[in-house]
């Protein structure tokens, strides 16, 4: 089968990361466009692409087949919308949007162009996030009672023109790193019935947060920090319970514990596997992922705009109106 060809839009070091795994696969890059066309051009000497100073040079052409956008999230509805009203399937890194009002512009965009767009959550190309999905599912460890995750990592310590750390690009402690732990409950258990969350902010961002969603007969609590480093997963059941050492990052192992006794799946959370599940659906002719449909981008975004609504956390951009 012929190499997939994709337009990349950003060049910084998501970019990067992405750009080393699919070029290992069936994907080439064919074009990349970035604000800063000198990085755009060390990018595209790199993986084999050719550079461009504008946009639409670098997506409306005929020989992309998707676009991937790795702009900060602020820029990812514009980039996005103008991907799909040429027609050009687009993945998205997360968070697509910065509020439910930026999904809903994306998902009703793909409709009516009738386009594919999807998230770039790679947790859930993954087949140890779907086996972990499956063993609950299927009442491995019987009636869930306890969920705790962690996801930490010392974000504080970089440069302070960092995304991760500026309010105008909508940076903190959520929607860079929360995003997977919320996304990750709900793909397991769907939207819970109330949330809670307690944060601390900092520089007019989000440093740190506990989220608690509370379902029928238990809860999940997330701890989200850019303050330290730590990363791990427990599920908790009546029967057993799920461990996952690392849950997003990498993650290549999840253990089960139960009445039978102890599982181990070994698997891969790669770029190249979500790129390359995300071409397949593209080349089915779909419209939305199977793996991340638009309603979950949607409830895991309506659940971050609750957090940041109890946190009092606004952005310096949004209006009255929007997000928050």
């Amino acid at each position: 089968m012929e190499k997939f060809r994709w337009a990349y839009i950003g060049s910084g070091n998501i970019a990067h990361s992405t750009a080393r795994d699919i070029v290992k696969g069936a994907h080439c890059i064919v074009s990349v466009y970035s604000r800063n066309f000198e990085k755009a051009k060390a990018f595209a000497e790199k993986y084999g692409a050719q550079a461009f100073a504008d946009f639409e040079s670098a997506v409306n052409r005929d020989d992309v087949d998707g676009v991937y956008i790795a702009t900060p999230h602020t820029a990812h509805v514009e980039y996005a919308v103008r991907a799909m009203e040429w027609g050009k399937p687009v993945l998205c890194e997360k968070p697509v949007g910065v509020c439910l009002q930026d999904v809903n512009t994306l998902t009703e965009t793909a409709k009516r162009t009738n386009t594919y767009f999807c998230e770039a959550m790679w947790t859930w190309f993954s087949d140890v996030a779907l086996t972990v999905k499956d063993w609950v599912q299927s009442g491995e460890i019987g009636e869930i009672k306890d969920v705790v995750i962690h996801y930490a990592f010392p974000g504080i310590l970089m440069p302070k023109t960092s995304r991760v750390l500026t309010p105008e690009t909508a940076g903190g402690a959520l929607l860079d790193i929360g995003i997977y732990p919320i996304t990750y409950c709900y793909n397991l258990f769907g939207e819970p019935k109330e949330i809670k969350c307690t944060g601390k902010l900092k520089n007019g961002i989000d440093i740190g947060e506990t989220v608690t969603l509370f379902y029928d007969g238990f809860q999940c609590t997330l701890k989200m920090s850019l303050c330290s480093l730590r990363e791990d997963c427990k599920i908790v059941g009546s029967k057993g319970k799920i461990l996952l050492p690392v849950f997003f990052h990498m993650a290549s192992k999840a253990i089960l514990k139960n009445e039978n006794g102890k599982q181990i799946f070994n698997g891969k959370t790669d770029y190249l596997t979500e790129f390359t599940r995300v071409a397949e659906e593209i080349r089915q002719g779909k419209t939305q992922s199977d793996f991340i449909p638009f309603d979950a981008t949607a409830a895991c975004m309506q659940m971050m705009d609750a957090c940041r609504k109890q946190m009092g956390l606004r952005y310096p951009f949004e209006s009255e109106k929007t997000g928050g």
